[in-house]
């Protein structure tokens, strides 16, 4: 069985024209569910913390709904674990600061991140600041994918 990599992911929405209608639509009210929000201020470029106002108990029950509604398992720190793959920790943080590597592979895992804000000098725990439900969406459509090849990602 194939292990993801960043060379093997499968296609990622980079914007809301890329976007599957159905899985969207579930991606979409869970966070208006989690956050009390109208499914209509709920965009794929909405940040997740700065714009909507998620702290850290609402990312589980984000999670918690995503799981439900695609039958999934989402790791704990998957994103942050998907830009490691392949760089190493020494290549991947200095200091606590991103290295250009880490850079380079949070922009092929997030497309839906301009390529602007993720610039040096940005600090590891700086990075859930960057999320938008488009990272959730990618998230959840490549994890229902593995699921249907039947891989076995690790929790």
């Amino acid at each position: 069985m194939e292990t993801p990599t960043l060379e093997n992911l499968p296609p990622r929405a980079a914007s809301a024209a890329d976007v599957d209608p159905a899985a969207w639509e579930k991606v979409r009210d869970a966070f208006a569910e989690a956050l009390g929000l109208e499914p209509d201020e709920v965009l794929f470029e909405s940040k997740v913390i700065g714009e909507l106002g998620a702290e850290s108990l609402d990312f589980l029950d984000i999670a918690f709904r995503l799981e439900r509604a695609f039958d999934i398992r989402i790791p704990r720190g998957g994103i942050e674990q998907s830009a490691r793959q392949g760089t190493g920790d020494e290549r991947y943080e200095v200091d606590g600061v991103l290295t250009e590597l880490a850079l380079d592979s949070l922009a092929a895992i997030m497309p839906e991140v301009p390529r602007a804000e993720l610039c040096p000098g940005l600090k590891a725990v700086q990075v859930p600041e960057l999320f938008r439900v488009g990272t959730f969406y990618n998230l959840v459509v490549f994890l229902a994918d593995q699921k249907a090849r039947g891989v076995v990602l690790p929790a």
